[in-house]
């Protein structure tokens, strides 16, 4: 004979019991509030706390960050001084070098010869910025709208590490990117589209690898991870409702799906579980939204032809350039392309022309096409790369012939808009472009200075993970560049 024994329900179980139903009284309220055709589980627990940011009035609602990946030359670009001509040719001082760790691949020369670019510059603008007019005539024609920092530096000196770096704050592998910071601390201001989208396009020179994890949430919700679009066929893999199945269809299976994460969610409190939730309900509001967002055929000609002849053509940079500009006009908050090609340890002069040719009237052409808009204001646009280039030559001098190794010492990016001041120089490099002399900026300023436009203090913008609160901008102390803001 079995007998029953008593249940005497201690503590847990009676949290455990009563979870459960609180849980779907919740998720009830939620789908009530919203109808059954969106669902909206409950603040994770590990998401930013509402409210929490921004910290203050940024000028800046969204970012758009054009990566050069490869490291674009500022010696042969924006760096320029008339005096560099006078050291072509000449052997680079032991006293600039100052011992500087080089990469394997110019580790073996015996001759480092200075090389000046083979382009010709001019000063444009009110201010006289010097630019390369042969590459770049049409950034040439935007210089008053924008800032140029030429002192930028990095410790990385290869590109894995380096693009890891400026991306994540770390050279390790592993870590948030900015946008997914952003995402996980501002959100998006459209609930049809993720806050951080990805796009990368092709150039002709030779190209370095881009891994995923370059915009993956690191240890954040993976809800925060990028959003990476494809230039041909379907923007998002397995985004369509399969063959024979209607979205109604579609929207009863998550419904339940929903339901069933929900009450594993309580009972196991995996914040990956929510994210897989709100994953789930945003690739069903994507299905309405990103169509139409990728499909550029009503767009003005004359806004096409601001961004150059290969706007029509899929992949290409100026077309994801336009994509970005309908991105920002639909809430999403941080729009990273990628562009590959500018390693260029050899053939530098024909491969940096055919370079700046696929991106500079679309770049050029975004600045404008948001300022036509009344958007610059309130958008960060930002140009460039993971470091820049050595004033040496890699190999053989000749003149259609040389390259430049990698050089993280001084670089150059611009930025414009989103509270950025316009026609403005900052920072220095010596006669050799080699050692900052003026104002650096490590890319962990650069980096604080981008969450500052968007009213986020890099301080406050922290995760728990591994016993720190960790940052975007790494445990070193990193510093606003207020000289640029207006």
């Amino acid at each position: 004979m079995t007998t029953s024994l008593p249940f005497h329900p201690n503590r847990r179980d009676f949290l455990l019991k009563t979870g459960h139903g609180l849980g779907a009284a919740a998720l009830s309220s939620l789908w009530a509030q919203n109808g059954i055709a969106k669902n909206k589980p409950a603040h994770d627990p590990h998401s930013a706390p509402p409210g929490a940011f921004p910290n203050f009035d940024g000028k800046a609602k969204r970012v758009i960050y054009m990566f050069m990946a490869g490291g674009p030359s500022h010696i042969d670009t924006f760096d320029y001084k008339p005096e560099i001509r006078k050291i072509h040719g000449i052997e680079l001082p032991d006293s600039i070098r100052q011992g500087q760790r080089i990469t394997g691949m110019t580790s073996g020369q015996k001759s480092f010869p200075c090389v000046a670019p083979m382009f010709e510059f001019e000063k444009f603008g009110k201010h006289g910025t010097w630019v390369n007019k042969d590459i770049l005539p049409h950034t040439a024609k935007i210089v008053d709208d924008i800032t140029i920092i030429k002192s930028m530096n990095t410790e990385a000196i290869n590109h894995d590490p380096a693009i890891t770096y400026i991306n994540t704050g770390v050279q390790q592998q592993g870590k948030p990117s900015m946008g997914s910071w952003l995402s996980y601390g501002l959100g998006s201001d459209n609930e049809d589209m993720p806050a951080y989208v990805v796009m990368i396009s092709r150039g002709k020179g030779q190209l370095q690898a881009l891994y995923e994890r370059l915009w993956s949430s690191g240890f954040l919700p993976a809800k925060h991870q990028g959003v990476k679009l494809r230039s041909a066929g379907e923007p998002v893999l397995f985004l369509e409702n399969p063959k024979g199945i209607s979205r109604d269809q579609r929207r009863g299976m998550l419904d339940g799906l929903a339901k069933l994460n929900e009450e594993n969610f309580e009972r196991f409190r995996d914040p990956e579980t929510q994210a897989r939730i709100a994953q789930y309900e945003m690739a069903f509001r994507m299905q309405a939204e990103v169509p139409d967002l990728m499909d550029i055929s009503k767009e003005p000609q004359h806004v096409k032809d601001l961004y150059g002849e290969s706007v029509d053509q899929d992949g290409s940079f100026a077309r994801n350039c336009l994509l970005a500009r309908r991105m920002a006009e639909n809430g999403v908050r941080f729009i990273q392309l990628f562009h590959r090609g500018w390693d260029q340890h050899g053939s530098l002069p024909s491969k940096i022309r055919n370079q700046c040719l696929d991106i500079d009237q679309a770049a050029a052409g975004l600045v404008t096409d948001l300022k036509n808009r009344g958007m610059l204001e309130d958008t960060l646009v930002i140009w460039g790369g993971e470091f820049g280039r050595t004033i040496y030559s890699q190999g053989k001098l000749t003149e259609d012939n040389h390259g430049r190794d990698h050089h993280g010492r001084c670089f150059t990016t611009w930025m414009a808009g989103g509270g950025i001041k316009a026609g403005y120089e900052y920072g220095k490099t010596d006669d050799f472009c080699y050692n900052i002399t003026e104002n650096p900026v490590h890319i962990r300023d650069f980096n604080a200075t981008i969450l500052h436009t968007l009213g986020v203090d890099h301080n406050r913008l922290t995760f728990k993970y591994q016993g720190l609160d960790q940052k975007v901008t790494g445990v070193e102390e990193a510093h606003v560049v207020k000289d640029i803001l207006v």
